[in-house]
């Protein structure tokens, strides 16, 4: 448990911080329950967080030696983006829970790494302050709101602003709080709102009429469907990737409908428990898909060798989350960037001890135990 008055964040490293995940216990001193209750709330048992975790620990890698590495590099493009390595830091909201500068230490972090960096709808700091702090790939995750007038000036602001994707999030049209959360009476703190909601008021749900369900006829009324995929495809020209997808055909579809790209992803268990891990769905995925748009993955990522696997398995890149929020908890700007150049040091590594000079030369060969 952390003290009553939370610690300050760190103004330097600590030595026994050597991986990301020596990074959790130095955050949770930091945050106070209110936080740490919406930052590692779960659905249910959090058995899917689990299993994201631990397919990663299951794979195991092929070691090769003696192999030339002459020109070796992480480089990455996507969609004509050129990435330094394919590690992104993937949308959270409410930053500013988690340390006073919030989104504006990541983007910070992001642009001295030359790390992408994809930013919330509800994040605490708008999208404009984040585009000129952060000068690497720039996108935005878009939380659709039921209204399309709202929907599409929030698109507009981030065409304007120079955001260089669109990252349509699918799989949580229920927002209610988590068990954790509703365990520990989560709330904002008044300095803490989602800036980019600022003013709206969400469509009412209809009227209920005898015998309907509250549920399916009430809260999920504005919920989005591939139409509003479909409509969003025809409203930007910016790369649009889909966020949530864990079905085959559900990734047919979104290509189907015009999507550039899919992220793979189980929102970390927090709206659905029981779901597979998010490495066990890629590679059905990638067969599905067969070339056709870069895939991308979150869920579980601590390690440099996940990030491999990952992309030995069929991703192009792979999207951080509470790995570097436990990083910017503990130490702001600095302990984000130092939790992206540990992955990027990390996945150097493991390249060079598996004889894979470049991310294209990493396949299922790689693993010891892949088909």
């Amino acid at each position: 448990m952390p003290a009553i008055a939370p610690l300050p964040p760190l103004t330097a490293i600590p030595r026994d911080v050597v991986a990301v995940a020596d990074y959790l216990p130095h955050a949770r001193l930091r945050l106070d329950d209110n936080a740490w209750a919406y930052l590692s709330g779960g659905a249910a048992d959090e058995l899917t967080d689990r299993w994201n975790r631990e397919a990663f620990d299951y794979q195991r890698l092929h070691s090769r030696v003696l192999t030339s590495l002459a020109g070796g590099h992480t480089r990455r493009d996507l969609f004509g983006q050129v990435f330094d390595h394919p590690i992104l830091l993937a949308p959270v909201a409410y930053q500013r829970l988690f340390h006073p500068e919030g989104e504006n230490a990541s983007a910070l972090a992001a642009a001295v790494t030359g790390s992408g960096l994809v930013l919330s709808t509800l994040s605490s700091t708008p999208l404009e302050t984040i585009a000129k702090i952060q000068t690497g790939p720039t996108w935005f995750q878009l939380y659709l709101q039921g209204d399309r007038t709202f929907d599409l000036a929030l698109l507009r602001r981030a065409e304007a602003a120079g955001y260089q994707a669109i990252v349509l999030t699918v799989d949580a049209p229920l927002t209610g709080l988590r068990n954790r959360e509703q365990r520990a009476g989560f709330h904002l703190p008044p300095a803490v709102t989602a800036v980019h909601l600022a003013g709206f008021t969400p469509p009412r749900p209809p009227q209920l009429q005898p015998g309907q369900s509250a549920l399916f006829d009430g809260l999920l009324a504005q919920a989005p469907g591939w139409a509003d995929l479909e409509w969003l495809r025809q409203s930007t020209r910016l790369p649009l990737l889909v966020k949530g997808i864990l079905h085959p055909a559900d990734a047919l579809r979104a290509l189907e409908l015009g999507a550039d790209g899919i992220i793979v992803s189980n929102h970390g268990g927090r709206t659905l428990d029981t779901l597979p891990a998010t490495l066990d769905a890629l590679p059905a995925i990638a067969t599905a898909v067969a070339g056709r748009c870069p895939l991308l993955l979150d869920g579980g990522i601590r390690r440099g060798s996940d990030v491999f696997k990952a992309l030995a398995l069929g991703a192009s890149a792979v999207l951080l989350g509470r790995g570097y929020i436990h990083g910017l908890a503990a130490a702001g700007a600095l302990g984000v960037a130092h939790v992206l150049r540990t992955l990027r040091e990390e996945l150097e590594a493991v390249m060079a001890l598996t004889g894979c000079p470049t991310l294209d030369a990493i396949g299922p060969h790689c693993l010891f135990d892949a088909p």
